[in-house]
């Protein structure tokens, strides 16, 4: 019986990849929220797992490869809601987004796509394709003498280099070739390889507060589906703790049990380490993190490397993403993981607001600038003097705005400025809702008329790490917050951008080091000619 639709106005918005597959996906949740009654549009939206298809996924150093740029469409405001494979998700969702729905899940295995036949079992090597770091582990530990080479692209791409390439087989989700009708007849079922943690799952998120929305979206959960990836992806998240190591886990559900298999194994595929449990399904809590640490009481970190750069043995992470230039400027003994502790989100402003002739402004973010030109066009602004602090806020400031009047590296320094030098004491200061209070109290001290536009809101997004890293590089002071919200150690050096954030990463930290010059690649620096010293 189809229900009634709920009061939502306008089509649900759905984001998705722009992939065949994802695609594939949020049709499938198109169709089941138009059996409902309600209407629908797909968004498609590029990642960055989509876009660099030269890596290894492992070696990408970002969390959320597949899923950030959907979150950000979501907490614009761009789409309602957005459309996953459960297992290429974060096991921590950024703040304001949650999960409305699982569907039912469908095929869990992993197949291997023959290019020929068999036949190269009996010969002494042979070559498999993967861009799996737990598909590449276990298969080593399976078949210690073959080689693995890597693999990345669609569904339809990884065939195609299949049939171009002089492998012998290639590894894919059953899943997503049988959605897509491209199950070769000439396939071997991997039954004993253990799967991703909610593979074959898809997962419909959304932003939490939108009860409206999650109400609709709840009626199409698959309670049973969202029993056993939720126990998988718990076993995950406890294990993996901000490692990138190849963990495997699969929770099926038969006759009132729940069994439960999970796997870790090290990188190179040496070692594995298994638990196994059956439990009736009304004793199943904490059955996830029961098996994780069980894992770790027997040693399993030994298996686990850092994120990032898997084969160095010094380690740092950066929160926020670098880019491939930025990384490779680290010095080549040390490995980096990566990912971003705040998520920035632009406001919606009125015209009225940013477009009025306004004498005296004050800029202190480059996000500043990125938000009100993500409402107005440049030469709709009315813009008199411009003042803005950071060197890189500045050349943004006079390549998308205008001349710039004044700028100093600190708050502290444009407040002390603007005190000394202007008249006029009415200013319009564009800032984020953490902006620091110390320009605007030095100000207001001073009885200058401030109107605070608040243009785009911080949000932290703070993720677990492993204690092996032994430097943590941090460009803001929220970034320093967010870190502090999981129970993150405070053993490794923080190196800062500035010292702004230097002040509140010692309140916290033992062993605090600022950048010479405040630039991503300044702190870098500051990394390479600490641990060379």
């Amino acid at each position: 019986r189809k229900n009634q639709p709920l009061n939502m106005g306008n089509s649900i918005r759905i984001g998705t990849r722009s992939s065949e597959l994802a695609l594939w996906q949020a049709k499938t949740v198109a169709d089941q929220l138009a059996f409902l009654g309600h209407k629908t549009e797909l968004v498609p939206i590029d990642s960055v797992g989509d876009v660099v298809l030269d890596k290894p996924l492992y070696e990408l150093g970002i969390t959320g490869v597949f899923t950030k740029n959907l979150d950000l469409a979501l907490l614009e405001g761009k789409i309602d809601i957005a459309v996953h494979s459960l297992k290429d998700v974060p096991t921590q969702l950024p703040e304001g987004i949650v999960q409305a729905a699982v569907l039912k899940r469908g095929n869990f295995n992993d197949v291997l796509v023959l290019k020929k036949d068999l036949h190269f079992f009996e010969n002494e090597t042979a070559t498999i394709a993967t861009g799996s770091l737990r598909r590449k582990a276990q298969w080593l530990y399976r078949y210690p003498n073959h080689k693995i080479t890597g693999l990345r692209g669609n569904v339809n791409t990884r065939l195609q280099k299949l049939d171009a390439h002089d492998w012998d087989g290639a590894i894919f989700a059953s899943a997503g070739l049988k959605r897509l009708q491209l199950l070769p007849k000439n396939h071997l079922n991997l039954d004993w390889m253990v799967p991703a943690p909610a593979q074959g799952a898809v997962m419909v998120a959304a932003l939490g507060k939108n009860q409206e929305l999650l109400t609709i979206c709840q009626e199409l959960n698959h309670e049973e589906t969202a029993t056993c990836v939720s126990i998988e992806r718990t076993f995950l998240r406890v294990l993996e703790g901000g490692c990138t190591a190849p963990i495997g886990a699969l929770a099926t559900i038969r006759n009132d049990e729940l069994k439960f298999r999970g796997v870790l194994s090290s990188p190179d595929g040496k070692q594995q380490m298994e638990y196994s449990k059956t439990s009736p399904i009304d004793q199943l809590e904490g059955l996830g993190e029961r098996a994780a640490n069980y894992l770790l009481d027997k040693g399993a970190k030994k298996l686990m490397r850092p994120q990032g750069n898997l084969e160095k043995d010094l380690h740092v992470y950066a929160t926020k993403t670098l880019s491939f230039d930025q990384s490779k400027r680290l010095d080549v003994n040390i490995g980096v993981g990566m990912s971003d502790f705040i998520t920035v989100r632009h406001n919606r402003l009125k015209n009225s607001v940013v477009c009025k002739p306004v004498p005296q402004v004050v800029i202190t973010s480059q996000n500043a600038v990125h938000a009100l030109l993500s409402n107005v066009d440049p030469s709709e602004l009315n813009f008199g003097d411009i003042y803005c602090v950071g060197r890189r806020t500045k050349r943004l400031i006079e390549k998308r705005i205008g001349k710039v009047t004044h700028s100093e590296q600190s708050a502290e320094k444009l407040a002390d400025y603007l005190v000394e030098n202007l008249t006029d004491k009415k200013i319009a200061f564009f800032c984020g809702n953490k902006r620091r209070e110390v320009l605007p109290e030095v100000l207001k001290s001073r009885e200058f008329q401030l109107e605070e536009i608040v243009c785009y809101q911080t949000t932290l997004s703070p993720k677990k790490i492993a204690d092996t890293h032994r430097g943590i590089l941090f460009f803001s002071p929220s970034g320093v917050e967010s870190y502090l919200q999981i129970s993150n150690t405070t053993d490794p050096v923080a190196f800062c951008i500035g010292e702004t954030t230097a002040k509140q990463a010692r309140k916290y930290f033992s062993q605090t080091i600022v950048a010479s010059i405040p630039t991503v690649e300044g702190v870098i620096d500051a990394v390479n000619s600490h641990f060379q010293s």
